[in-house]
């Protein structure tokens, strides 16, 4: 089912842009942005990142401020926590709360802040590249303020924080204790590992979420008790981890010691990503970057080696407690495209997957599916289990274009672009007719249309300039690596 790019006109006008902007000022709380007023109510990890590299275009200083908040609540130990807890919210609206996670008393030797309740897992680490990137859209106020200068030793404890206390198979990936922690939630991918793990009892915790989702498209009791029990043992562990060498406070009883340890391709793409951009970042301070970039060629050297599928065409999460491979197909084996060091023939693998039956887009789907069109699980409205998501689908649109699939990316760049505004920038869509599921007015949705919309119209503006001159000016840089405010 091939779409039409005229019919999904990549924006009316301005209309986008507005809109977009009116659901960021909607969700902004003074000092970050909520994912949903309604459905999640606290500032997310990875969604301010994200957020923040739309917010770029309307606002570099609400940008700056959105991740200058998220890192306040660092832990000493480097860790930036999944969730930031506001105070102003009731602890009943959102399950866990904090008086769940108990931040302050249980994260008090992995230095958890006093000042702020927080949860103790954590997400993906998109937080350097959305630094880079909102530095990019305003160089001069983000100079003034001393932006990048403060960001750069809290994102490098940051990564710190991951290469060594979570590399649990040793081999330099890093490792997920929870499914949370990669975002994708419910993917089948968790199903094997997590049915080695005992449930919480279903009386112990009240599922908020259910009041504001339907319950077929959320993860079932079952998965969610799994998801508390693991969450608690955490806790009562104290927060601590079995990963890095010499790490006298992981012992065996951290979250290396538990029933939940996954090497994940898309968590460890994002930190290659954000190594590259940490790269940038001490050159703009005047520091040298090499000492990044090769620590980025290693970690995808890695990547591939530990991940990497050729019979699957595509990377394939490691359960470290069984000891190899889970045969199942998500969009995080899809989202290493986004690197530039990959070889070349799997990066051609890749995109074969992406388009294939597997996936199918660009004929069969809009949007990335999260899961695989002909998997046993594939659900087109379960949570993380096929519906498709507008940061995976912005991922990959960056990925086709930094290999050079120009027609591809621009054909997926004006079906988000489509979807997002049809759907009032819903949470997620059914991957084959595009229709909403989850919350509507979600923050991440309207910032990356925001950043796709802006790249569409530098595009335009390259094109006509083009037009005019035969040889072209080569001013206007199509990357993300300035010339944002043109």
């Amino acid at each position: 089912m091939a779409y039409e790019t005229a019919g999904d006109s990549p924006v009316s006008g301005g209309s986008l842009r507005v809109r977009a902007a009116q659901v960021l000022d909607a969700n902004w709380t003074g000092g970050s942005t909520v994912p949903s007023r309604s459905l999640y109510p606290h500032q997310w990890s990875w969604d301010s990142a994200f957020i923040a590299i739309g917010l770029r275009h309307v606002s570099p200083l609400r940008a700056q401020t959105e991740l200058e908040t998220l890192l306040t609540a660092q832990w000493a130990d480097g860790r930036v926590p999944h969730i930031v807890f506001n105070p102003s919210v009731p602890l009943d609206a959102y399950f866990p709360s904090p008086d769940f996670w108990r931040s302050s008393t249980a994260g008090r030797a992995a230095g958890a802040p006093r000042t702020v309740q927080t949860s103790g897992i954590v997400q993906p680490p998109v937080h350097a590249l959305a630094a880079w990137l909102v530095h990019r859209a305003d160089p001069g106020l983000s100079r003034a303020r001393g932006f990048l200068a403060r960001m750069y030793p809290r994102l490098a404890a940051w990564h710190r924080y991951l290469l060594h206390r979570r590399d649990l198979g040793g081999a330099g990936l890093v490792s997920v204790v929870h499914p949370w922690e990669q975002g994708m939630d419910n993917s089948p991918c968790w199903d094997a590992p997590l049915a080695r793990i005992a449930p919480a009892p279903a009386r112990s915790f009240r599922r908020a979420d259910l009041a504001h989702g339907a319950p077929e498209d959320r993860p079932t009791d079952l998965d969610y008790g799994r998801y508390v029990r693991l969450a608690a043992d955490y806790r009562d562990a104290g927060y601590r981890d079995a990963g890095g060498q010499g790490d006298a406070a992981g012992g065996r009883h951290g979250a290396g010691g538990g029933g939940f340890a996954v090497e994940d391709p898309a968590f460890n793409a994002l930190l290659i990503a954000s190594e590259h951009a940490l790269a940038h970042i001490a050159e703009e301070l005047g520091a040298p970057g090499a000492a990044r970039r090769t620590r980025a060629e290693r970690l995808t050297e890695a990547l591939v080696e530990r991940l990497w599928d050729p019979a699957s065409g595509m990377f394939l999460c490691r359960d470290l407690r069984a000891g190899g491979p889970i045969p199942e197909r998500s969009v995080s084996g899809l989202v290493p495209l986004l690197l530039p060091g990959l070889p070349r023939e799997v990066v051609a693998a890749l995109v074969r997957t992406l388009c294939g039956p597997h996936f199918g887009l660009g004929e069969r789907t809009r949007l990335v599916p999260s899961y695989d069109l002909l998997g046993e699980a594939f659900d087109p409205h379960r949570y993380w289990r096929g519906p498709a998501w507008f940061n995976t689908s912005w991922l990959l649109e960056r990925g086709l274009r930094v290999h050079g699939e120009r027609e591809r990316a621009d054909a997926l760049r004006a079906a988000v672009l489509h979807l997002a505004e049809v759907t009032d920038f819903a949470e997620y869509v059914d991957p084959y007719t595009g229709e909403a599921c989850g919350a509507t007015g979600f923050g991440w949705t309207a910032a990356l249309a925001l950043d796709l919309h802006h790249e569409l119209h530098k595009d335009l503006l390259k094109g006509a300039r083009e037009g005019v001159s035969e040889a072209g000016t080569g001013t206007f840089d199509r990357s993300d690596e300035g010339g944002d405010r043109a």
